[in-house]
């Protein structure tokens, strides 16, 4: 078995999370934090700043004038799409890179990050859990960030996993932590306390696969599994992972959902897609 402590100390390759960005992770996982918290951060932070209005001025947007200032860009467009320009600028650079063992190519893991946190949040807005929809947001987006460091091990453990997944029915989640002594769920969960996210982001991070039983009663968590259900199910992203996902059927009924709202759903992020194809390299 690999030496955890080896792979729990690859957390330092990775490029932290800007301290502002942090900061607006913080205050949308807050219910009691106001919109005006998080708009101010933004204007005054000059480098995230010019990040946003590089962005925001792009041809992609297709604005009727040139945005000059954050405050402009948040009449324009909404502060909830620039809380998530924020999120998704300050976490692009880690997921850029191909990670090994998972079979994606490159920039796939990047792209199903991206299109998993839009469905998150659609499934948020479409079924009562608007407080909460950034976090939701932040945590699909982030639930796979252990992969990035994870890769290497998995490729060289890779055998042993698949005659787990293939012989003994293991999903594959469960055959990383088996062979490797940890996998991609525990290992996100380490970056997020280092990088000092809130208590329930890292709960999600940590439960987005449902192995356990008891984050079948969250929520917030249960919209990020289904989120990541989602993508698969359109054939987003999907790698040598995806094809030993275990589907909890219990989590649709906790949730109230029938397979008509998970079809609307589907329907919905796949013409997003398209759109967001083209946001996913400006950030």
């Amino acid at each position: 078995m690999t030496n955890v402590d080896d792979i729990i100390s690859g957390i330092d390759t990775l490029r932290p999370i800007p301290p502002v960005a942090a900061q607006i992770m913080a205050l949308a996982e807050d219910e009691n934090s106001s919109m005006s918290e998080i708009a101010d951060l933004i204007v005054h932070d000059p480098s995230l700043t010019a990040s946003i209005l590089k962005i925001c001025n792009a041809a992609y947007f297709g604005l009727s004038r040139r945005v000059d200032s954050v405050r402009d860009a948040i009449v324009l467009l909404g502060l909830d799409e620039i809380i998530e320009l924020v999120l998704l600028n300050a976490t692009a650079e880690n997921f850029r890179d191909e990670p090994d063992g998972y079979g994606l190519g490159e920039g796939e893991l990047w792209q199903h990050a991206v299109l998993s946190a839009y469905a998150a949040k659609i499934l948020a807005e479409s079924h009562g859990f608007t407080s909460q929809k950034h976090l939701v947001f932040t945590a699909a987006l982030l639930k796979d960030i252990g992969k990035i460091i994870m890769g290497r091990f998995v490729a060289f453990s890779y055998e042993k996993i698949n005659i787990l997944v293939h012989s003994r029915g293991y999903s594959f989640n469960e055959a990383e932590k088996e062979v490797i002594g940890i996998n991609h769920e525990e290992l996100g969960a380490r970056v997020g306390q280092k990088w000092r996210f809130g208590d329930q982001l890292i709960y999600m991070i940590r439960h987005h696969h449902m192995t356990d039983k008891t984050a079948r009663d969250d929520p917030e968590t249960a919209l990020v599994y289904l989120a990541d259900i989602i993508c698969m199910m359109i054939g987003f992203g999907t790698g040598v992972d995806g094809l030993a996902y275990r589907f909890y059927s219990e989590v649709l009924d906790r949730m109230k959902l029938t397979e008509k709202d998970l079809q609307n759903v589907i329907f919905d992020t796949g013409q997003r897609r398209q759109k967001l194809d083209k946001l996913l390299y400006l950030v």
